[in-house]
């Protein structure tokens, strides 16, 4: 059906502060697993990007800082996360997990990364807990070996993906979409190709009304050949940051909503996990493994 890119290096050991947003990475696969919606045979670990593909997408100077660990300390607490040399070598894997999930997407129509959608990074810095991008790395590796032609990224995180738009301004290949909580992080927005700002406290019925409307008439008139989604599950009700209203029956049926799109026009999707702050990590983890569910019944 389809397969899914996980490694132990996405458990990541942080200080307290920082481990209650990384429990979900061992949590998703283990309970997919134990409801069989995958089984072992579905799993694969990436290795580690090289260098000359994540400069495709990042400036040099800044991928030799951040990988020297040379960032000032102003561009560290941009990130949000201590550095250091084990959280930088999950961050290589997790960006090769997701080109690996484009090539299996290219043959099995969908992959899914069970970390990623770290969509805060731009050209020459990393923020918002993400340094570097995976989608948009793993977008200009499919344009540059002659994969794709035109690739849209549908983040419906409840963040803009800010980095990802400054990323591919002026590179129409690239379609960025971006539906997101207005009065939410980041406060300076980038211009995506078309961004969707939401109200604080939309519910879920209108939710998906703009969602179905935008999404669907952006992707006919784009025609893309491939697509990112970034799956983040911040939209939820009882996301401490997120400022949105929706159920878990929303989140599901905006999944429905790209999934069905996508199998129906036949368009290669690699999923992302993007984020997720609910106090409960159930909640966290139940919404990331019903978007699984959603591409299973879909996708069997």
């Amino acid at each position: 059906m389809f397969v899914t890119a996980w490694h132990s290096s996405y458990r990541l050991h942080l200080p307290d502060g920082h481990r209650f947003p990384m429990i979900k990475y061992e949590l998703i696969p283990e309970q997919l697993l134990r409801e069989g919606i995958i089984d072992k045979n579905h799993l694969f670990s990436p290795g580690i990007v090289p260098d000359p593909i994540i400069e495709l997408t990042h400036c040099k100077s800044y991928w030799n800082s951040l990988k020297n660990l040379q960032l000032t300390e102003k561009e560290t607490r941009a990130i949000g996360f201590p550095l250091h040399d084990e959280l930088i070598l999950r961050e290589r894997i997790l960006v090769q997990g997701t080109i690996d999930c484009a090539t299996f997407a290219l043959k099995n129509g969908i992959a899914f990364n069970t970390a990623g959608g770290t969509h805060h990074a731009s050209f020459n810095r990393g923020e918002g807990f993400c340094l570097l991008n995976d989608q948009a790395i793993a977008a200009n590796w499919l344009l540059f070996t002659k994969q794709a032609k035109k690739i849209m990224i549908v983040d419906l995180d409840v963040h803009q993906g800010n980095g990802t738009a400054q990323l591919f301004v002026g590179k129409p290949e690239v379609f960025t979409f971006s539906m997101h909580g207005k009065e939410n992080y980041p406060l300076r927005k980038e211009n995506s190709d078309r961004d969707i700002e939401l109200i604080t406290g939309i519910n879920g019925y209108d939710y998906l009304a703009i969602l179905k409307r935008e999404f669907i008439s952006a992707a006919i008139e784009f025609a893309p050949d491939f697509i990112f989604y970034n799956a983040g599950v911040d939209v939820l009700a009882t996301d401490k940051y997120g400022k949105l209203n929706l159920s878990p029956e929303d989140c599901a049926e905006r999944d429905r909503t790209v999934f069905e799109f996508c199998r129906a026009q036949k368009i290669p999707v690699t999923v992302c996990m993007g984020g997720g702050y609910s106090p409960n990590i159930s909640d966290i983890v139940n919404a990331h493994v019903n978007t699984f569910k959603m591409a299973a019944g879909i996708y069997e």
